[in-house]
């Protein structure tokens, strides 16, 4: 259990997170023991080696940036970039790791400033972000004040990702990823303050058994933010896409922002409201070194780019906001 021995350790000191202990300690061990990717091994073996450099101050904001060129030898650094390089894609960010800049597919800073200024004061709170990926947000979570936050992910290169950047994070705590899908938590748990759904409902074949998910696993008065691809129309509108949507195969059902709100009221939530209304642009998800070989560009329609190239309507981003009673 090395991998997950400080996390593991971490929340058993905290009363909130036992129950869920229960649970979330055979799954680690299960997952270790399955060696779940061809690369793991060699991925833990960079994490080890990246665990021997030097540590560097955090400072969280539009990239996250760690340690500075300076503070390593030139050795070093070309070590860590390599390292780095061989858990692509990075989807999200950016970051700069001891002058190692990466330039990720999104630029999630600017979903993170569309609902920073608008959700419940994290300070203090005990935080969940499902389908977190490496983190990015997580890392914006602590800036703001959330005492402990938990991200879960089931891929492991973004795993590892989190890992590579945490181990050259001088004295933090309080920050974790375990690689397990929302379906694993246990039901009703009611352990968390905030609880962010980002980019995950509409890959889901049942979007009403993820809200009510998501909404036992908050504490009474718990606040939710959902963020999700939306479509034009009104609270009966939801988009089904026959094969693919912006070349995804994993996308079931894009609601229009009328039809999220109503699916937030049916699954109990209290005051729900789209705090937000974007439509994606390549500012905020391009093609990239660090990312994947085609993106938002390669998705649209060349002769109409406010059309995916399946003839739907091209990306955008609602985010909503709502209680638990």
């Amino acid at each position: 259990m090395e991998l997950f021995g400080k996390d593991l350790a971490e929340l058993a000191g905290d009363g909130r997170m036992l129950t869920w202990l229960g649970t979330l300690i055979p799954q680690m061990e299960e997952w270790l023991a399955a060696r779940p990717h061809g690369n793991f091994s060699r991925w833990h073996a960079l994490l080890e080696k990246i665990q021997e450099l030097p540590r560097g101050e955090l400072r969280p904001g539009a990239r996250i940036e760690v340690g500075s060129a300076e503070d390593i030898t030139p050795e070093q650094q070309k070590f860590l970039r390599s390292a780095l390089k061989q858990v692509q894609p990075w989807r999200k960010g950016p970051y700069s790791l001891f002058g190692v800049d990466i330039d990720s597919e999104w630029q999630s800073d600017l979903k993170w400033d569309r609902l920073k200024d608008h959700i419940a004061d994290l300070t203090g709170r005990n935080v969940l972000d499902v389908g977190c990926g490496n983190g990015y947000h997580m890392w914006r979570m602590k800036e703001a004040g959330a005492e402990r936050i938990c991200g879960i992910d089931p891929f492991c290169n973004y795993l590892f990702q989190f890992l590579m950047i945490r181990a050259l994070v001088r004295e933090i705590s309080g920050i974790h990823l375990f690689p397990l899908v929302l379906e694993q938590m246990p039901p009703s748990l009611e352990s968390f303050d905030t609880v962010f759904s980002m980019g995950v409902i509409y890959h889901q074949k049942s979007p009403v058994d993820h809200l009510e998910r998501l909404r036992d696993l908050l504490r009474p008065g718990g606040q939710l933010v959902l963020e999700t691809l939306v479509v034009t129309g009104d609270e009966h509108t939801v988009l089904t896409p026959p094969d693919r949507y912006a070349c995804m195969t994993n996308v079931w059902f894009i609601p229009s922002p009328e039809a999220a709100l109503r699916w937030l009221d049916r699954t109990g939530f209290h005051h729900p409201r789209m705090i937000s209304l974007e439509k994606t642009t390549s500012r905020e998800q391009h093609r990239s070194p660090w990312g994947c070989a085609e993106s938002l560009e390669d998705f649209l329609d060349p002769r109409d780019p406010g059309r995916t190239v399946e003839g739907h309507e091209a990306p955008q981003r609602a985010v909503f906001l709502a209680e638990k009673p």
